[in-house]
């Protein structure tokens, strides 16, 4: 299940992303020059927290062998 979460968190970045990239080059009234590398910035920041944070919603799996002792 924690794949279906990662991914629709990564779908979801993706569109947040451009759409910020998008709002920050209309208020600025021109496309930036390393547009990727702003997109990159933008996207790698967010994925790494929230990514965390979903992470951290999971049930932490034990091993058995750790249990028995």
């Amino acid at each position: 299940m924690e794949i279906v979460y990662f991914t629709i968190t990564a779908i979801f970045l993706y569109l947040f992303s451009d759409w910020l990239l998008q709002r920050i080059e209309l208020s600025l009234g021109r496309r930036l020059e390393h547009r990727s590398v702003i997109f990159f910035a933008i996207i790698l920041v967010l994925a790494v927290s929230t990514f965390a944070l979903v992470q951290s919603f999971q049930p932490e799996i034990v091993s058995a062998s750790l249990t028995e002792e």
